[in-house]
């Protein structure tokens, strides 16, 4: 199989033949023909996400999309020919998606929505996980809460329509360039660098705060969040790696959770539920409620560098795929 390796951090991606893996118990092979790109594959390779460990030489990609070839002992599930996506390696030593075929948990997939192309499913994983693990299992976000979400880029636009699902009324934080967006996802727009957390706290609540917030860019915004979560609300964050004042948090006996994404691949633990979660993905997508946005520029193995670079440089107006294979 043709795969692309990363021998150290910062090189080139090189591309190789490798043998193609064989499913052991519990594995399927998929035959992978769209890898979604983040920001943390970046950071991976630019060696600045500890947290991410994927030794080198490396395959990276985190989200997958492709075709079931072959079953390994003890799965069920799926059969032959089936469209799959998860979040199915990239770190942890667990191959990526940036290669022909890979053996996969399949305990880390569910079948791919009819009513979405490969290329679409392939920009889901990471960020649908995200942001269901924050707003539901986290926080049990409900029908008619106020939500918040800070952020609305990746995460923050599946969040804003995960929250919408659940009946919540959903506000959300961007530069006005992106509120044209925010709102046509049916959240209610709010300027971060016009307005003061007290300012969208008085104007969106009476000064009574929202009852959840998932904040998605870590830092300043974080402690923001302390200040514009009512009583007893709940704050998330997939970015609360910072050091922060609880006070303004305990004085509202609010509370606090993390959301860790990647603790199923580095440590193995949790990786049904990840599938179940790409199941409630699947479920939504046909209901309509969940739609990913796609950057509109192709890219395949020959234009990696284009692709990353797109990320880097902040040109990217969704997410960024890699088109694998024919």
């Amino acid at each position: 199989m043709r795969a692309l390796i990363l021998d150290h951090v910062d090189a080139a991606f090189r591309e190789v033949q490798l043998e193609r893996p064989m499913p052991k118990t519990g594995e399927v092979l998929v035959r992978i023909r769209a890898s979604g790109v983040n920001p943390l594959d970046l950071k991976i390779r630019s060696g600045q996400a500890a947290h991410a460990r994927h030794p080198f030489p490396a395959i990276l990609g985190l989200d997958m999309a492709g075709i079931v070839e072959e079953l390994g002992p003890g799965v069920s599930q799926f059969q032959h020919g089936d469209a799959v996506y998860g979040l199915t390696g990239g770190v942890g030593g667990v191959q990526g998606s940036l290669a022909e075929y890979a053996a996969v948990d399949a305990r880390l997939l569910a079948k791919i929505p009819q009513v979405l192309s490969l290329r679409e499913a392939a920009a889901l994983p990471l960020v649908f996980i995200t942001a269901w693990e924050g707003l539901v299992d986290r926080a049990a976000v409900q029908a008619r809460q106020k939500v918040l979400i800070q952020g609305a880029g990746g995460v923050g636009h599946i969040a804003i329509q995960i929250a919408r699902a659940f009946g919540a009324e959903v506000y959300a934080t961007g530069s006005a360039g992106r509120h044209s967006d925010i709102e046509r996802l049916g959240a209610t727009a709010i300027d971060y660098r016009s307005s003061s957390v007290e300012g969208y706290v008085n104007d969106h609540t009476a000064g009574r705060g929202f009852d959840l917030i998932y904040d998605t860019v870590g830092g300043a915004t974080l402690d923001a969040c302390f200040q514009a979560v009512r009583r007893f609300g709940h704050v998330v964050s997939c970015l609360g790696w910072g050091t922060h004042a609880l006070a303004p948090l305990s004085f509202r006996a609010a509370t606090y959770s993390g959301v860790f994404t990647l603790l199923p691949l580095l440590t193995g633990e949790g990786r049904t539920h990840h599938g179940d979660i790409m199941r409630e993905a699947t479920r939504l997508v046909e209901g309509g409620q969940i739609r990913p946005r796609l950057d509109a520029e192709h890219f395949d193995f020959s234009s990696i560098a284009a692709a990353y670079g797109r990320i880097g440089q902040g040109r990217a107006t969704g997410k960024v795929v890699i088109d694998v294979g024919n």
